[in-house]
């Protein structure tokens, strides 16, 4: 009786010697996929396009974010706290707090 399933013939020299040429195919095609990838997005590049999610804030409102950030009360402490920034301006803390290490 033989089996369809083909498990005993993967410890045969030629069964080995065909999931060496599987696999050799396999990194073929993933690497003509990263290189057809690389150049579309060079080609995009030229184009004029850049990749990547738009920014959440635009300039003023980075300028604006930083003043209350640098803003000092009375008492010499901050005025706004990181929360009340991303609050005014609708985003989450960690946007602001990304923003402000760039300035």
């Amino acid at each position: 009786m033989c089996s369809s399933s083909g498990a005993r013939h993967i410890g045969t020299p030629a069964g080995r010697m065909y999931f060496q040429i599987l696999g050799a195919i396999a990194e073929f095609e993933r690497a003509l996929i990263i290189e057809r990838t690389q150049d579309g997005l060079a080609a995009a590049r030229a184009r004029g396009r850049v990749g990547g999610r738009r920014a959440l804030l635009k300039p003023r409102q980075v300028q604006l974010a930083q003043q209350m950030y640098d803003e000092l009360g009375a008492d010499g402490k901050r005025k706004h706290t990181v929360k009340d920034i991303a609050d005014e301006l609708g985003v989450a803390r960690t946007t602001i707090y990304r923003y402000l290490e760039r300035a």
